[in-house]
């Protein structure tokens, strides 16, 4: 989880400094105060979940009796899935286009859709975290 969310910070690094310098009317600072925000976002989006969810697989484990193996190979369907995968692919996508928008020469409106691209890469996230939640809560209230 942890190796997602700095991947995607340093992808969302990479759009500041792939051409963004060349902005004609919205200077850089404006393209990287985007990209600060929303990888600052990110960054406590993931701090504040990582380790309650960690407890709740903790939890989960405990409840089950699983050993540390199994907490690997079952807890592992609390955090890869096909809808996980779906949002971690539309992120992939966000920041695919963060990146080619730095390097389309840098205007307000480029930085209008790079403020929307990395607010739909915050959103992205915050809708996994929600679903991961959502779905090992419902397996300790079993």
């Amino acid at each position: 989880m942890r190796d997602v969310v700095w991947r995607l910070l340093l992808l969302a690094a990479c759009a500041v400094s792939s051409g963004i310098a060349t902005a004609q009317t919205c200077g850089r600072a404006d393209f990287e105060a985007v990209v600060d925000q929303a990888s600052a976002t990110l960054v406590q989006v993931a701090q504040k979940n990582t380790p309650e969810f960690q407890g709740k697989l903790r939890a989960l484990k405990d409840k089950r009796g699983w050993s540390n193996d199994q907490l690997m190979k079952d807890g592992a369907l609390f955090v890869r899935d096909e809808r996980i995968a779906a949002y971690d692919e539309t992120s992939e996508q966000l920041l695919m286009k963060i990146n080619s928008q730095a390097s389309d020469g840098a205007d307000c409106k480029a930085l209008a859709e790079l403020r929307a691209a990395m607010a739909a890469l915050v959103e992205t996230q915050t809708a996994k975290w929600a679903y991961m939640f959502d779905k090992i809560d419902k397996e300790l209230a079993k």
